[in-house]
């Protein structure tokens, strides 16, 4: 349901960075600026990532099925790695045009007309991606989280351009207008790296953020003075959905039934603090010894060591 209501989202994104575009070049034509130029292709990059946000986002809302029997929410990270893929390319774009205009500065015109339209651009895209955040963090999407910090990066790349044009008014130095697009081509380096990075660690099933763990472990300590035992717990995160398993260890005398009913109240207990969370226990005696040879994270490594 989250990657279905995040569509909506996704539709916005489009919708702003189609704008801004014809914002931003608009003011490129009028005024020159290289600057300028790096922050329209950047937004370019925007609705491409869009786009491929919104295919993600409408293969993530796919129910599980027989081949996918976790569901398709990991379908998110392909959006999120081509975003950061995409934010690269642009950075090499820009670098190569303000390498150009570096070597052969020109001078900027229409200063007033283009910086309104960039103005008018970074105000969209601050509005959008204020609201592309906090879709992002409510409905635990990586796709809206990727776009909203993209689209603030925008947001700081136009106003060093912006600053930069008026440096170069203010002093005449033609120079200063490549060299502040080689810094935003840096930044958008750097954002790339990033978004890169948290899209390899969702792929390779990260455990869950620390403020989760807390939250897990906290419930299994209320346990604890019954008696009950727990461990080898696991966790990872694919995109809108966590899951979370561990070992429940209780007295070997119980009743299946006794077992049942305190896993089923421990799984919904995790369920409705981390909503969207999926829980398996393992139930053991916890005085049989082999209930112990999986007390760390995988068994079979540690029983081949």
């Amino acid at each position: 349901m989250s990657s279905l209501q995040a569509r909506s989202y996704a539709f916005l994104s489009i919708a702003a960075a189609s704008i801004t575009i014809a914002l931003k070049f608009g003011a490129y034509k009028l005024t020159g600026s290289v600057g300028l130029l790096s922050d329209a292709i950047e937004s370019c990059v925007n609705l491409v990532a869009a786009l491929v946000a919104l295919v993600a986002l409408t293969y993530a809302a796919k129910p599980a099925d027989a081949e996918h029997t976790f569901g398709h929410s990991k379908a998110e990270y392909f959006s999120s790695g081509a975003e950061g893929m995409l934010i690269l390319v642009a950075a090499i774009s820009i670098g190569f045009e303000a390498w150009k205009r570096l070597l052969h500065p020109e001078q900027i015109t229409q200063v007033g007309l283009g910086l309104a339209l960039s103005l008018a651009a970074t105000v969209v895209n601050a509005i959008v991606a204020f609201i592309l955040l906090r879709a992002g963090l409510r409905l635990r999407s990586i796709t809206l989280r990727a776009d909203a910090h993209h689209l603030f990066t925008d947001v700081w790349t136009s106003g060093g351009v912006v600053l930069g044009i008026f440096l170069v008014k203010a002093t005449g130095w033609l120079v200063i207008d490549p060299i502040i697009a080689l810094i935003v081509a840096a930044n958008i380096v750097w954002a790339g790296l990033r978004l890169l990075r948290e899209t390899g660690s969702g792929l390779l099933d990260a455990a869950l953020p620390k403020e989760d763990m807390d939250i897990i472990k906290s419930i299994l300590d209320k346990y604890e003075p019954q008696g009950i035992q727990f461990h080898a717990l696991r966790t990872r995160k694919a995109s809108t959905r966590r899951f979370v398993e561990f070992h429940v260890l209780v007295p070997g005398a119980w009743t299946v039934l006794q077992g049942h009913d305190l896993c089923e109240a421990i799984e919904l207990a995790i369920i409705q603090a981390l909503p969207g969370s999926n829980v398996t226990t393992h139930l053991e005696p916890k005085e049989d010894p082999a209930s112990w040879n999986d007390h760390e994270l995988d068994r079979i490594s540690s029983e081949a060591n």
